[in-house]
């Protein structure tokens, strides 16, 4: 059994942060490093028009991006929005327009963690940010759908924050990356029938083993 733990990062009514249970023995070295581990995550569910996509997001790698993600997820700022940006082998973006392409709005930028260690690969999500603004990024992201390491150099003078990836749901991904795209303006790729973000929602402790993101063994 596990119990949730609040921390500055995700003190958001809610939020799935998978902790050692009480009943464990003090002295059991291997369950608390086991803990640890968990306790460092923070997992979501996106229900799209595609299928359900769940994140697992990395608190002790991240915190900033996290917590910024978790603060609009609870502002429901993301439901009701689409990918907008749809680029075969190389990653799908959204969080930030809504089907008939207005613009959501958005807080003050973050700092970017792009020197956390966590690496562009396949299915990984990242925060997207404008070019030569390198703490520019608010509320898109996007999830690589091939492995773009070189993201995670320093172009404009820095990289490009890697905060989580897909740990349910890759095939709904893979689905989204197929859809046909046009151009609209200064929008490049498109999606020609609009994916749809319905909901965003953060799991609670019982949502997660439901799913089966954790193992408890």
């Amino acid at each position: 059994m596990f119990k949730l733990m609040a921390g500055a990062a995700v003190a958001l009514v809610g939020v799935a942060l998978v902790a050692q249970a009480s009943s464990q023995p003090a002295d059991s070295s291997a369950s608390a490093s086991e803990a640890e581990a968990k306790e460092a995550f923070v997992y979501v569910h996106l229900k799209t028009t595609k299928g359900d996509i769940f994140l697992e997001l990395n608190t002790e790698k991240a915190p900033i991006s996290v917590e910024n993600f978790v603060e609009y997820t609870t502002d429901k700022a993301y439901d009701g929005t689409i990918f907008h940006r749809v680029m075969p082998g190389f990653m799908i973006q959204g969080g930030g327009f809504e089907p008939d392409m207005t613009q959501r709005k958005t807080r003050k930028g973050i700092e970017n963690e792009w020197k956390n260690g966590l690496k562009h690969e396949k299915y990984s999500v990242a925060m997207a940010r404008q070019g030569r603004r390198p703490n520019s990024a608010t509320t898109q992201w996007f999830i690589n759908v091939g492995d773009n390491l070189f993201l995670s150099d320093p172009r404009d003078g820095a990289g490009y924050a890697v905060f989580g990836k897909v740990v349910k749901g890759t095939e709904v991904v893979d689905a989204i990356e197929k859809v046909e795209t046009k151009v609209l303006g200064a929008h490049k790729n498109l999606p020609v029938e609009p994916v749809l973000i319905k909901t965003v929602v953060v799991l609670t402790e019982e949502q997660v083993e439901e799913h089966g993101l954790v193992s408890d063994d």
